[in-house]
Parts: structure tokens; sequence; C-alpha cells
């Protein structure tokens, strides 16, 4: 979970590591994301096939609260997806 809070004008960030089983490749593909004009976020591969980061942080001016998820399809049939929630609470 990633939990994004502070001021209307204020930028906030947040990161989430997710790494793959040990000796198998791990593959990351979006595949839902309900925040688009509240939250932006990258996916960082950091080792390629192993590990990545998901970094976050909310649209300037942002105020109120959100929630919401960032969805990643993976290529490990027991666990084919990766889920994210995402709050948020901003306020002048």
């Amino acid at each position: 979970m990633i939990y994004l809070e502070g001021q209307q004008d204020q930028v906030v960030r947040g990161s989430v590591e997710i790494k793959g089983v040990k000796g198998r490749e791990l593959r990351l593909e979006p595949s839902h994301f309900d925040l688009q004009n509240k939250v932006v976020y990258t996916i960082e591969e950091v080792e390629p096939g192993k590990r990545y980061i998901a970094h976050f942080s909310n649209v300037p001016g942002l105020s109120g609260i959100a929630y919401g998820h960032l969805r990643l399809k993976t290529n490990y049939p027991e666990k084919p997806e990766v889920s994210i929630r995402i709050r948020c609470r901003f306020g002048s």
C-alpha cells in the first residue's frame, strides 16, 4: 500500500519494491490504474527481470481524499497479478 498525504500545493512521493522469485525472471505489465487524474506512477526496472520499483506522486493541486489501485500483470502462473493499493489525502 502507498499512502500519500500533504497540503494541496505539495507534491508527495512514495515507492514500492517488487521482487521476483530467486532464479526466475519476472515481467510486469500494467493492467489497471484508476487514479489517472490524481496520481502519476512510473515503473523502474532496477535489476532486469528481477527487481522493480513503482514510484508514485500526486498531481499538483490535488485536494480531498482518493483511493485506488495499480494492478500489474506478471508472468508467474501462481501470482498472475500484483495489486498496489493507493490512498491519498490532501488539504488546504
